[in-house]
């Protein structure tokens, strides 16, 4: 396995898409500091301290990132098949299943790194403004929030990684697919009992953006979970098929 992690580690440092993921965690960055010139109440939003952190969070979930994600999962999975590189590998003694798995964690471990990297800008710009308002357990609240937002959104969107690859029609799709997955929580957050059943959303409710009670906390916990079962039977139905 150790072999396969740092194989596919190295096919996707060759990829333009991790360089396209962290141009668009940029610009989610960048897009919700502008918002935050807006001047409410005689003041602008992004002068209170925490304001930029909180806000990026939403903004690049429901926008951005589980799409992103979600196209780096699918092309890992499809291109040995697209390229036609499978044929080769299947002449060397490489257990497809535990190459899949290989590509799920990488994908998994990216999807973190790039929430920390959200977290990293938001947290330099809050320094920049207001230093002296940020307490250090301020910060560790959003840092444990950010990584269980990465961990939670490779699960809600681990669904669809697996049907694209096992559809076999180009993991563009699985962008489209994502990116109307996660729109859909800004409907899905307007009740409390579907914005802690529905994956995207149910994110919030693990990582504390939300205030929720205990059962919601585990109802969100059993819509993730239930996302990464769903996600390891279509992923095994492939391995079947082929």
């Amino acid at each position: 396995m150790k072999k396969l992690l740092w194989a596919e580690r190295q096919k996707i440092r060759r990829s333009n898409i991790v360089w396209i993921a962290v141009f668009a965690t940029v610009m989610v960055a960048v897009i919700v500091f502008l918002g935050g010139q807006e001047v409410y109440e005689g003041s602008r939003n992004i002068d209170n301290a925490g304001w930029y952190m909180t806000m990026a969070q939403p903004w690049a979930t429901i926008f951005v990132l589980p799409a992103v994600i979600a196209l780096l999962g699918s092309y890992m999975i499809c291109r040995e098949e697209q390229e036609d590189t499978i044929k080769s590998l299947r002449l060397i003694p490489v257990n497809e299943a535990s190459l899949t798995a290989a590509k799920m964690i990488v994908t998994f471990v990216f999807s973190i790194l790039l929430y920390l990297l959200l977290f990293a800008i938001t947290f330099l710009v809050e320094a920049f403004l207001h230093f002296s308002d940020l307490s250090v357990e301020m910060v560790l609240g959003f840092l444990k929030a950010y990584f269980l937002d990465g961990f939670g959104i490779f699960l809600a969107i681990s669904p669809i990684i697996a049907f694209v690859s096992r559809m076999k029609k180009g993991y563009w799709l699985a962008l489209l697919f994502a990116e109307i997955y996660s729109f859909a929580g800004l409907f899905m957050s307007m009740s409390n009992f579907t914005k802690a059943l529905y994956p995207i959303t149910a994110v919030f409710t693990i990582s504390g953006y939300y205030d929720a009670s205990t059962n919601q906390v585990i109802l969100s916990c059993i819509s993730l979970l239930l996302c990464c079962y769903l996600s390891a039977f279509i992923l095994k139905g492939r391995e079947k098929s082929k």
